[in-house]
């Protein structure tokens, strides 16, 4: 492996920023599909790829997660061009013999509810932000989010239980000229520990 030059640095991180205001424009599903296939190559535990992800594009899909969202999330989230659920399949241990099929994962969390609900939690939120990386990588802004209701958002898109939201994440060009100043980060000397 070779280290990224600044400028794809600079793209991802350094220069990357959550975005509210967004400038119009649509995002193709040819694009949407490449984040995709770029985020689903992250590592996850046992490759359990649990996330599952739902593209809100659609007049109505948005009016739809409208109702679902905290007040202050609706003006940024209509206008984004599209909006990313970011969701958990619970029955990813159905598919563990077709992606880890060296040994039987899949036992590994039979009868075990708590065991599946934290591996899907956990790498679900890995794999979304994966997604965001990807994203940035292929030259979109994000706006990841909380700030809805989760029970309102998984009747509305997962009726039948299997999926359950973790977060959302706008997608689009976003509009530089409304951002905030960057908050700060904690420095290395404060948030790590070198033993």
């Amino acid at each position: 492996m070779t280290m990224l030059p600044d400028t794809c640095l600079d793209q991802i991180f350094r220069n990357a920023r959550t975005h509210s205001a967004w400038l119009p424009g649509d995002i193709g599903d040819d694009l949407l599909q490449s984040v995709y296939n770029l985020a689903c190559l992250g590592p996850t535990s046992a490759n359990s790829c649990p996330m599952r992800i739902v593209f809100v594009r659609s007049l109505e899909a948005k009016e739809k997660l409208k109702a679902c969202l905290a007040p202050g999330n609706i003006e940024k989230t209509m206008a984004a061009p599209v909006t990313a659920i970011i969701a958990q399949d619970m029955h990813f241990p159905e598919l563990l013999p077709e992606l880890f099929p060296h040994v039987d994962a899949k036992s590994w969390f039979e009868g075990n509810e708590t065991l599946i609900a934290e591996t899907a939690f956990r790498n679900s939120s890995l794999q979304g932000a994966y997604f965001m990386l990807a994203a940035r990588s292929l030259g979109l802004d994000c706006g990841p989010m909380s700030g809805f209701d989760a029970g309102k958002l998984n009747t509305a898109f997962f009726p039948d239980g299997r999926f359950k939201a973790n977060f959302l994440c706008n997608l689009g060009h976003g509009d530089s000229s409304r951002l905030f100043p960057r908050d700060p980060r904690l420095p290395f000397d404060r948030a790590c520990n070198v033993l």
